[in-house]
């Protein structure tokens, strides 16, 4: 699917970021011990995601790593995960029973009364690798590049990406830039919806060819793109043997397909009665912009970091997360960790729960809740113990917690009845071994 819980280029760049640094710290250190680092690491991890009643995802994760002296570093890394469950189409909930039309066009599915509107059809399998070189090119200077590439049965992403980072104070400042081109390919089950067009019903028609050729009138032939360029600034200060400190700024351009093909609004009378099923559009360009600050310290017998990032968009979302991690050491081999997160975000522009009958439609609108007025938060835990030969095992498990929010839209008639912002609710669980 086009728009699953996916971490962006944006966030991956400040990640990566985050890693040259560590990555060279511990080659500082390989040098001063007089170690050549030479070997292979492996870390393969296993993730399960679920939502209540919604989507279920299960992830496979392998990384690997080969040092080439202490100035060399290849990185590859391998993700395969499914998808599966039902998703929020963006319709409303209604006091009689309601059917949809499948994105494919092939059959229908029906939704109880008083129920949210859960698409069903929600699965997928996505294969996503990566690799990147590091070098150390010398006392002052690293660089790396990498490329990127992952595919869905409807979806297909390719990319490249580089950054260089300079030292300076001793080692004690890092200015670091990075930067990402993406190019991705959507070919939606069923083909693109035209913009802000009708649903079609196989029962309005008299037979298959009539009911075909209409739903083919919705449709529009072909594959589309959206290219994403990404570009960070960054620094990186050591305060003093205990603490450091960085701050990030990130641009990123969007231009292209960037609507949800499986995505609807529902058009609705001054009683909240759904008339018609319209399928969303959203603008074909978008420009963000984000600052990220963290500050990470050792204490006596752990590790904490915190973090803020504020981003914003020419879609009028603005976001910001606060974000927490404590690591206390039970033993120089166990440890565990604390995680809390807090996420609070303002709608799109176009972002509408429904469309009123009778208003003109609008060119841009979207129902899906992920770009509403929403917070959410996160708390978990894990837990981690090194073995013999260097290898650790970790396990963590999560709650995670949406929750949207009305934007201020007036709810007419029978919808006041119905939780049109309701909860999504998810359990997250990992379990991570290193070698």
């Amino acid at each position: 699917m086009q728009l699953t819980s996916k971490q962006s280029i944006a966030s991956a760049l400040a990640l990566a970021s985050c890693s040259l640094l560590s990555q060279q710290v511990s080659a500082a250190d390989s040098a001063e011990s007089g170690a050549v680092n030479d070997d292979w690491k492996v870390d393969a991890a296993i993730m399960y995601y679920g939502e209540q009643d919604r989507v279920q995802a299960a992830e496979a994760i392998g990384n690997v790593q080969k040092a080439f002296g202490d100035s060399s570093l290849l990185d590859m890394k391998i993700v395969v995960d499914s998808l599966t469950g039902a998703s929020a189409s963006g319709a409303v909930a209604q006091s009689e029973s309601q059917t949809f039309t499948r994105p494919s066009g092939d059959g229908q599915y029906t939704v109880a009364t008083g129920d949210t509107p859960l698409d069903d059809t929600f699965h997928d399998t996505r294969v996503q690798l990566s690799a990147n070189w590091q070098e150390v090119i010398n006392q002052d200077w690293t660089g790396n590049i990498g490329v990127y590439g992952s595919k869905e049965f409807d979806y297909l992403s390719m990319g490249i990406n580089g950054g260089l980072e300079r030292s300076f104070n001793k080692n004690n400042t890092t200015l670091s830039l990075s930067g990402a081109f993406t190019n991705d390919v959507v070919d939606p089950v069923g083909g693109r919806p035209v913009a802000m067009s009708e649903m079609v019903f196989r029962g309005d028609y008299g037979n298959d060819a009539d009911y075909q050729a209409a739903f083919d009138q919705t449709r529009l032939a072909g594959d589309d793109t959206k290219q994403t360029s990404d570009i960070m600034f960054g620094v990186t200060q050591i305060i003093n043997r205990n603490w450091l400190m960085q701050a990030n700024y990130g641009l990123s351009s969007v231009s292209g397909y960037m609507t949800d093909p499986y995505k609807i609004l529902s058009e609705v009378d001054i009683n909240g009665k759904t008339q018609a099923y319209r399928y969303e559009n959203r603008p074909d360009s978008r420009l963000k912009h984000s600052v990220f600050l963290l500050t990470k310290g050792a204490l006596d017998s752990g590790v904490v970091d915190f973090s803020y990032r504020y981003s914003t968009d020419d879609w009028d979302i603005q976001s910001q997360t606060l974000e927490t991690h404590y690591r206390y050491y039970f033993s120089p081999s166990m440890y565990g960790q604390l995680h809390l997160r807090y996420y609070q975000q303002q709608a799109a522009e176009f972002y509408q729960p429904f469309l009123m009958s009778g208003d003109a439609i609008p060119e841009y609108a979207s129902a899906d809740y992920r770009i509403g007025d929403m917070t959410a938060y996160t708390i978990g835990l894990k837990f981690g113990q090194r073995l013999s030969g260097g290898h650790e095992l970790s396990y963590r498990l999560e709650y995670y917690q949406q929750n949207p929010e009305n934007n201020g839209t007036e709810i007419p008639g029978q919808l006041q009845n119905y939780d049109l912002f309701p909860a999504v609710k998810a359990i997250i669980a990992q379990v991570s071994y290193s070698f």
